[in-house]
């Protein structure tokens, strides 16, 4: 798990869409979305349904992105 696979969790979740989440990341929407697909398999669960032009957070990804929120604050914080 890096850092900037929880920043593209946490911006698809605010824009619910993929392309505008990279384009907030300033990455490629085919990068972020391989990141946050290997994040997935790592962590063994699917944080997104991924509809045509949406992208909707999971259970899991509810729960995940409570964290992920609370990690990159502290790191924010400790900066």
């Amino acid at each position: 798990m890096e850092m900037h696979q929880l920043r593209y969790v946490v911006a698809v979740a605010r824009t619910g869409n993929f392309s505008r989440a990279a384009e907030q990341c300033h990455v490629a929407q085919p990068s972020l979305s391989q990141q946050i697909q290997k994040l997935e398999d790592e962590l063994g669960e699917r944080l997104f349904d991924r509809m045509k032009r949406e992208a909707r957070l999971t259970a899991h990804g509810e729960a995940f992105l409570r964290r992920a929120v609370k990690i990159l604050e502290e790191v924010d914080a400790a900066k």
